[in-house]
Parts: C-alpha cells; sequence; structure tokens
C-alpha cells in the first residue's frame, strides 16, 4: 500500500464526515482532482464491449481463476478423504493430490459422464448425510435461486470437522442466463452476504471469509483480460471496496 493510500485510509477513520464531504467539495470547485477531471485516457479499455467476451479464457488464465486457484492451494491439506465437487473433480484432482481417498461429482441434470451424483442441492433428501471430508464449492452458489436451502444440503451432507471451500463472484459481468444457457445466475455476493449465509445455515461452524481484488483487477476481469496481462502486484494487492472473488472455509463442528 502506498503512503497516499495510507494516508486516506487514516483520514477516513480520524477526520468527521462533514469535514470530508468540505474536502471533497472543494477539490470539485477548484478542480483539485488529479489526474483531472476529463483528462483520464482510457486507451484500449476505451470500448463499450469487452476485450473478450468469455472472461478471458481465449488468453489465458481468467483472473477470477487465478484467485480461486491461490484460495484453494492455501487450503490444499484440507482437500482429503472423500471429496465431493460441482461439474467436475478438476480441482480435487489438482490439489487433493494422495490425501483423497473417493472423488465424488455432483451434477443437477442427467448426462454428464463424470457425475457420480445427480441431484439439485436445493432438494437432494438422496444425498446421505455426514459422508464427505472436504466439500469444493466454486462459483456455484450464485446459480442457485434458493442459496439457504443449497447450504443447509451442503452442511448437512458434510461430516463433523468437514471443510466446505466455497467461491463466489463478487465483481462480474454474467455468466450465466435462463434461455441461452441451461441455468441462470442470480446473485452476486460480498463478504457480508456470505458471511451472514453461512451463519445462518451452519450453526456453531467456523468460518473465515475473505476477499480478492482491487480496482485493476476489476477492471481487467470485467474486460476479460488475462492474468498474463498483470503484474503480479497488481493481482495481489488487496482493497477490500473492490471483491472480485469472495471465499470462505467453513468448518462444520
Amino acid at each position: 500500500m502506498s503512503v497516499s493510500q495510507r494516508g486516506i485510509l487514516l483520514a477516513k477513520r480520524i477526520l468527521p464526515g462533514s469535514f470530508r464531504a468540505w474536502v471533497v467539495r472543494m477539490m470539485r470547485r477548484y478542480r483539485l482532482q488529479w489526474p483531472r477531471t476529463g483528462s483520464v485516457n482510457f486507451g484500449d479499455l476505451g470500448r463499450v464491449t469487452p476485450v473478450s467476451s468469455i472472461f478471458g479464457i481465449d488468453r489465458g488464465l481468467p483472473v477470477d481463476r487465478y484467485y480461486i486457484e491461490k484460495f484453494l492451494e492455501a487450503n490444499a491439506a484440507d482437500i482429503k478423504g472423500r471429496c465431493l465437487e460441482m461439474g467436475d473433480a478438476f480441482y480435487i484432482r489438482k490439489f487433493g493430490g494422495n490425501r483423497v481417498a473417493r472423488i465424488d461429482v455432483l451434477h443437477v441434470a442427467e448426462g454428464n459422464p463424470e457425475a457420480t451424483i445427480v441431484g439439485d442441492l436445493v432438494t437432494a433428501d438422496h444425498i446421505p448425510s455426514d459422508i464427505f471430508d472436504c466439500i469444493i464449492f466454486t462459483q456455484s452458489l450464485q446459480m442457485i435461486y434458493d442459496m439457504k436451502a443449497a447450504l443447509r444440503t451442503l452442511h448437512r451432507i458434510l461430516k463433523p470437522g468437514g471443510v466446505l471451500l466455497l467461491t463466489s463472484h463478487g465483481i462480474s459481468k454474467i455468466g450465466r442466463r435462463l434461455g441461452r444457457d441451461d441455468w441462470g445466475e442470480y446473485w452476486h455476493l460480498t463478504t457480508q452476504s456470505i458471511d451472514a449465509l453461512i451463519r445462518e445455515t451452519f450453526p456453531e461452524a467456523g468460518c473465515e471469509v475473505a476477499s480478492c481484488g482491487n480496482v485493476m483487477a476489476a477492471v481487467a476481469y470485467l474486460h476479460g483480460l488475462a492474468t498474463e496481462e498483470l503484474a503480479a502486484s497488481e493481482l495481489e494487492y488487496l482493497d477490500p471496496d473492490f471483491e472480485v472473488i469472495v471465499t470462505a472455509r467453513v468448518v462444520k463442528r
């Protein structure tokens, strides 16, 4: 974090709101902004359509996947025993290694050759309780209208002591739309909403909720730029006001 950024955060904490509002009014009146209003050069991003309409998959590793994989890598030790993932087992295989004893894949509809369980998490009474040591639940919660029911199912089928590794979009273009795709996208979530949902549906769980991203990463992701087009410092800088990806590690007590 730069000296100026630290100064701004400190000012927000110690200066009264009325004084901060006065400073903003003076900046606007005397054109004290930098860069000057109207002088920002948008360059290649000065366009009304994204550089890539498919999240940058055609350019390299999408920005959201960079954050998702960093989160899973940091919690790889949790991916063990009997594990469940949605759609396919890509991340179980990538980060679980020889700690995994059994892999299950859940898909909402018939026809997925990798699926070992077919069902909707909202009404998945046929899945036995307390059977999974780890559930990887990436970029799926926002596609489920009744999120609380889905989270209650995840709580029920997770073993006591088991771990749910969850990620969801914060800032993003729409990924799925009913009528065009097999399912829709209903929610974009924040750390505050994820924390509230987990506390309600995982009673007494141990929960660590965090976010990834900053304004530059958000703009790059919305335009479909790839991870390879940004410097590590541009990806790693964390601004909690720009939640590109929200993550949660939840331990069932």
